[in-house]
């Protein structure tokens, strides 16, 4: 039986795990209801995402659709039974950008209410 207190696991992707997605994992993590890890999809990636970070996780936060795209097309099995979050954020932001922090929390907040952030 699930733990009704285990802290819901965020694992947020992006293209190359510099800034946004890893932004979002920084903001996060700390946060008393969740964990919070972050992947890129492309090869050059900080961290590139895995089956194992898919199955780690209870929800996954992409920024832009194309990532969706790629983890379907790569990782389907992986995503069977995945809340799939689209947060619609573009990669014209830089690391812990204070814009990026202020979307992360308004679109985590608007899908999953993770309270006052």
């Amino acid at each position: 039986m699930p733990d009704s207190f285990a802290p819901t696991k965020l694992l947020f992707i992006c293209s190359q795990n510099r800034w946004r997605s890893l932004t979002a994992e920084r903001l996060f993590d700390n946060h008393p209801t969740c964990e919070a890890r972050s992947a890129g999809t492309e090869p050059g990636a900080r961290v590139r995402v895995t089956a194992g970070h898919l199955g780690w996780a209870d929800v996954v936060l992409v920024m832009e659709r194309k990532h969706t795209d790629i983890l379907r097309q790569k990782f389907g099995d992986a995503l069977e039974g995945k809340r799939i979050i689209n947060l619609r954020i573009p990669d014209k932001f830089q690391f812990m950008d204070h814009i990026l922090q202020d979307l992360l929390r308004e679109r985590v907040r608007e899908h999953l209410g993770l309270g006052v952030l």
